[in-house]
């Protein structure tokens, strides 16, 4: 399976796919802890992470599959949401807690 395919499969068989640096207990940038922070908030305990610190072919393919050059990015049934700073957003909107709510 190739990064393209592997990652099409991540983010469609999980409801919420956070691709970050690091871990939810320990990540590797403040937009990576915000991101996490932001989920928390919205009450989603145990989403997907994928850390891509740990696999170079992951980082680089991930700003490919969604067009998006930096990293946190979200993925909400399948669907490209944004980083950080949409998530910021669309959260102080009330839209990230809507979005979240109809994952299910």
């Amino acid at each position: 399976m190739d990064t393209q395919e592997i990652i099409k499969q991540q983010v469609t068989s999980n409801p919420v796919v956070l691709y970050m640096k690091g871990s939810p207990k320990f990540p590797q940038c403040g937009f990576s802890g915000l991101a996490i922070q932001i989920l928390q908030a919205c009450g989603v305990e145990n989403p997907t992470t994928v850390d891509v610190l740990q696999d170079q072919n992951i980082r680089e393919g991930i700003k490919v599959y969604s067009n998006w050059p930096t990293i946190p990015q979200l993925y909400i049934n399948g669907e490209f949401v944004g980083g950080a700073d949409i998530m910021r957003d669309l959260y102080t909107q009330g839209e990230l807690q809507k979005m979240l709510q109809e994952k299910a």
